[in-house]
């Protein structure tokens, strides 16, 4: 890999060790969204002991770093996010997760780590930048609402310019930057449907509303709607994760409740998925006599990379790392709450291929034994450095 032309490349690779021992010691004390105490309080003292002014406690539990420097300039602003996710750690590995039922499985340690390498590498170069770097550590990416729109109502986007994330990618391999203009990851709403029957014996179905039944047929219809109501040329997905009735044999539920997600690209689609349901449901109230109750949770929007900020890193990685180092990225139905920061301030969000030979770094995300090679985290922290020294320098 060739050396970055700015002069505090050296400086980040000589912080590796300490980058990976940041990353390990996150790895092994996972903390789910919105329950991040310790972490954040992890994350500023490392920031305070580079001599980095620091706020706590921004939109909940984020950590904001600031690094001004000497002369007036641009101000951006680069975020990671630190939240772990309710899964059991089943890798078997030194740095395995220590607390049952949590782990990072998405890469949010590596995210953390890398930046908090920039932030030291660029804690010592302040005095040669034109303008002032945020640094954005978000808690709760994994769980909407998350953590983006609550910082960003706390004014973390406040005087900022340009704003850049990055993703550790186990889809990509080792060495490749993959970024693409324009909606690249989708929407996620939530919902949660309860149907009310009337229950019954076993022997009499004709004398109840089975809820199992109607449940079952719902599934179907709500399966029907990607394929049947939705332009085939717009990607969109609806799952049912969850589908909960009864609790005996011989009992006919009077309840049913199914829990699920949709997906999309579009807006619209978004929009006219949402109303399908509902006009489906309203249809089984009719012809079946059942009522039902439906939350609906509109969760992260479309991301959207911005088309100049997007060209600006294809042109930093090809002239900087090689021209075999870019990639382009997938179009894929899953979300990142960064879709907010971009809602209000011009930037881009790229992903960082961390898979190597070794099968151990091949598992998806959100697999109980996913990991990644430590080397990613590096090419994530160049393309922070690139994004600065095109800004500030």
């Amino acid at each position: 890999m060739q050396e970055l032309k700015i002069d505090f490349n050296k400086e980040l690779f000589y912080s590796f060790e300490e980058i990976v021992t940041w990353r390990r010691y996150l790895h092994m004390n996972p903390e789910i969204s919105f329950q991040e105490v310790e972490t954040p309080r992890f994350i500023a003292e490392k920031l305070r002991s580079f001599g980095i002014d620091v706020r706590e406690n921004i939109g909940g539990n984020g950590v904001v770093g600031v690094i001004k420097g000497d002369s007036p300039g641009k101000t951006i602003a680069f975020r990671a996010d630190f939240d772990a996710l309710p899964i059991q750690d089943e890798k078997e590995v030194p740095y395995k997760s220590t607390v049952n039922g949590a782990m990072h499985a998405c890469g949010h340690d590596g995210h953390t780590s890398a930046l908090l390498g920039v932030a030291k590498v660029l804690s010592r170069k302040r005095h040669d930048l034109c303008g002032t770097l945020i640094l954005i550590f978000q808690p709760a990416e994994e769980k909407p609402p998350g953590g983006a729109k609550a910082m960003i109502d706390d004014g973390v986007l406040d005087g900022v310019d340009y704003i850049f994330g990055g993703h550790l990618a186990t889809d990509v391999p080792i060495g490749k930057v993959a970024i693409r203009s324009g909606a690249s990851m989708a929407s996620v709403d939530a919902f949660k449907i309860t149907i009310q029957g009337k229950g019954g014996h076993g022997a009499k179905p004709h004398s109840t509303v089975d809820a199992v039944a109607i449940g079952s047929e719902l599934v179907s219809h709500l399966q029907q709607i990607v394929s049947r109501r939705v332009d085939p040329m717009e990607p969109a997905v609806v799952t049912i994760g969850s589908f909960h009735a009864g609790n005996a044999f011989n009992i006919i539920a009077d309840t049913a409740v199914l829990e699920g997600t949709v997906r999309a690209l579009n807006s619209d689609v978004r929009t006219q998925i949402e109303e399908e349901i509902r006009r489906i449901l309203d249809g089984f109230q009719t012809a079946d006599g059942i009522t039902y109750t439906l939350d609906y949770l509109n969760g992260y929007p479309v991301l959207e990379n911005h088309r100049e900020e997007t060209q600006l890193i294809e042109q930093l990685v090809k002239e900087n790392l090689s021209p075999e180092a870019l990639a382009l990225k997938k179009v894929v139905l899953g979300a990142e709450d960064f879709a907010y920061y971009l809602q209000h301030r011009p930037g881009a969000f790229f992903h960082v291929g961390a898979r190597n030979e070794n099968p151990a770094t091949q598992f998806a995300h959100h697999h109980p034994r996913f990991d990644f090679d430590e080397q990613a985290m590096l090419v994530q922290g160049q393309v922070f450095l690139l994004l600065t020294a095109h800004y500030l320098l």
